[in-house]
């Protein structure tokens, strides 16, 4: 299925979203004295920084490589991210988790509720948009994987970090008038306070998700396992060659992937005949996954290789 939307749009259309929605929430949270209302417009802000971050990660990455980062520059984009779940660990939910304890053990009341409710409608509208461009964007590239496999075979943090930042705002938005509604009808000043909590624990969970699925892509995460077999049967299938003896892949951006091949050739082959079969392997290869830029191959024999990574 084709996606609808580049992450880069999806990323403009939420900061666009967050910022509005900052400067609605932060105006009722002073005018109100909600501690929930103001968790929410840290978190907005917050929203805001992240995507910023995210845009220029995106740009970093897209430098071309030169003589001191010969592989490119995509794995900036993974960075930023891991930034941008600390931040959201950080001052999001520090923020929030900080306000709502306050306001239980110091709860006052809150002023001119109403306000609060046409505000959180409002944003709840305005982040719905820019979560369904993230979630239509997200669904159109996981293909028919469920939803957790497709975060963790994910290779672009920038897409599923919105996605999650936007079901975080959502979540929150709704704690936020679950918490004002409790405190107002049943007169327990404290549900404020809780409802700030539990946006905190919210972003915290976030962020721990963020964290981890970027952590894994900094460190060097292979290619989809579908790409691996497809390259394995084009090799197996090849008359010349004896056996493969490993296939190795590492994803330096989202449309950035490293390939190392270990091949057996057949002993009779010639090595002029072995130059042109492997220039013709690096060619079917990226004609079949372009997202391949970098293709090393190694002729050795099956026997060598055993006895090399023996010695590893």
């Amino acid at each position: 299925m084709a996606s609808k939307h580049s992450s880069k749009t999806v990323i403009l259309a939420a900061l666009i979203g967050n910022f509005m929605i900052f400067v609605t929430k932060l105006g009722a949270a002073l005018y109100t004295n909600s501690s929930a209302m103001f968790s929410e417009a840290i978190h907005s802000i917050v929203d805001c920084g992240n995507q910023v971050l995210l845009l220029y990660g995106i740009k970093k990455a897209s430098r071309k490589a030169d003589r001191d980062h010969p592989f490119g520059y995509g794995k900036e984009l993974y960075f930023w991210s891991f930034v941008v779940a600390m931040l959201i660990f950080a001052v999001g939910a520090g923020v929030s988790l900080y306000e709502g304890f306050h306001k239980i053990m110091e709860p006052e009341e809150i002023r001119s509720i109403h306000i609060n409710y046409i505000v959180l409608t409002v944003a709840i509208c305005f982040e719905a948009y820019p979560w369904k461009m993230a979630y239509d964007e997200f669904n159109a590239r996981r293909g028919k994987r469920g939803l957790v496999d497709a975060v963790i075979r994910s290779k672009d943090p920038s897409l599923f970090a919105i996605l999650f930042e936007d079901t975080a705002a959502m979540l929150g938005l709704f704690t936020a008038l679950i918490g004002l509604f409790i405190g107002d009808f049943f007169g327990i000043p404290e549900a404020d306070g809780a409802a700030s909590i539990v946006i905190g624990l919210i972003l915290a969970a976030t962020a721990a998700v963020l964290a981890i699925e970027c952590k894994g892509l900094l460190i060097g995460e292979a290619a989809d396992q579908q790409v691996i077999d497809s390259i394995e049967n084009l090799m197996e299938k090849h008359a010349a060659v004896e056996s493969v003896n490993e296939v190795l892949t590492m994803h330096f951006g989202p449309t950035d992937i490293l390939l190392n091949l270990s091949i057996d050739f057949r002993d009779e082959i010639s090595a002029g005949d072995v130059e042109q079969i492997i220039t013709d392997f690096e060619i079917q290869i990226k004609e079949m996954h372009p997202d391949i830029k970098r293709i090393f191959i190694e002729a050795q024999s099956r026997r060598g290789h055993f006895m090399n990574s023996q010695l590893e």
